[in-house]
């Protein structure tokens, strides 16, 4: 290694450092408001890190809404918030153009931007959109940009969109075609909290005052913190970890186990190893480590994949679970893989 080589490991070695402590501030000022709940603050975090999106999925009053307000303050980041209806148009979030008139007399169309330009956008209750609204949204999370009129028009940067869902109440809604889930980097699920957090909630949220959330990072340093997680290294052992893990559950693979071609429809494409690789560097870097391990693999496994796969008829008959497959087959592998190292 040449010197100059020695000097910028050096030099990333500190920029990592110096994020770690940064983005443990970011995650005391966010639990100051939303308390509790560690694993869902992290896997947020996870996906602004990598600069992806995230997919909510828990029961009213369980904060969503709250987080995501948070983590806009936060991270220093323009948000909005649009709830989805079943009659929302797709002019409600992209915006319109409008036939405005001059003084003198003249005429021209002028382009009213709609919710969508922001860079925190919250889609509240996204699967009680129709199909054409939320399709609208598949340009701006992959593109980042939307065409109106004829003409494309770039968004915020970053840009992020935190969709949430309920997974109890299905009338009245449409699912999300698999094209748009797999937009989404990690679903986050977010659970009823334990009776010790539950006791905390009360007493921080229904007194005279409440803790307030404060400003650590700006747009132009997440997009920085981005950047420089796309530079941690990776080793090859964890990279075939992933490559092994996301084909594991393609049932028409060669080789995978019975257990997957029994109960799995479909599995996880190219864009899920991708999102596993960021998501594993982000884990990293939140635990202030320099590198990805076997552990971050497994661990983030579930909310990478969890989205990206269906149960067949025969599994959903049965009442098999996929959380318990995907987590049975990353324990498989990786003692697979200890035995044989």
């Amino acid at each position: 290694m040449t010197q100059a080589d020695t000097k910028a490991a050096e030099d990333m070695v500190e920029q990592i450092e110096a994020l770690g402590e940064k983005l443990g501030e970011a995650r005391k000022s966010i639990t100051a408001r939303f308390v509790g709940q560690e694993r869902v603050v992290e896997l947020t975090l996870t996906a602004l890190l990598c600069g992806g999106h995230g997919l909510l999925v828990g029961l009213p009053g369980l904060g969503k809404t709250r987080l995501v307000e948070t983590l806009s303050t936060v991270m220093g980041m323009d948000g909005k918030r649009v709830q989805f209806t079943p009659d929302l148009m797709p002019a409600d979030i992209l915006g319109s153009e409008v036939l405005e008139s001059d003084a003198d007399g003249s005429r021209r169309f002028r382009f009213i931007e709609g919710p969508i330009f922001c860079q925190l956008l919250m889609a509240d209750e996204i699967n009680r959109a129709s199909p054409r609204t939320q399709s609208a949204l598949l340009q701006a999370m992959q593109e980042k940009t939307v065409t109106v009129a004829g003409q494309n028009r770039s968004l915020g940067s970053p840009f992020h969109v935190l969709a949430t869902q309920n997974p109890i109440e299905q009338e009245g809604t449409y699912p999300l075609p698999e094209a748009q889930l797999d937009r989404f980097l990690v679903q986050i699920d977010i659970n009823y909290p334990d009776r010790e957090t539950e006791r905390d909630i009360l007493i921080a949220t229904t007194g005279e005052e409440e803790a307030q959330a404060v400003e650590v990072f700006t747009g132009e340093q997440l997009l920085d913190a981005q950047r420089l997680l796309r530079r941690m290294p990776v080793g090859d052992s964890v990279v075939e970890l992933i490559l092994d893990l996301v084909r594991a559950f393609r049932p028409e693979e060669e080789g995978v186990s019975d257990r997957v071609k029994e109960t799995v429809a479909w599995g996880p494409g190219p864009r899920a190893a991708q999102a596993l690789m960021l998501a594993v560097r982000a884990r990293a870097l939140l635990q202030g480590r320099l590198a990805p391990s076997a552990e971050d693999v497994i661990d983030m496994a579930h909310p990478v994949l969890i989205h990206r796969m269906a149960l067949n008829f025969a599994a959903r008959a049965r009442g098999d679970s996929l959380t318990a497959l995907i987590e049975d087959t990353a324990l498989d592998l990786t003692s697979t893989k200890a035995a044989v190292a």
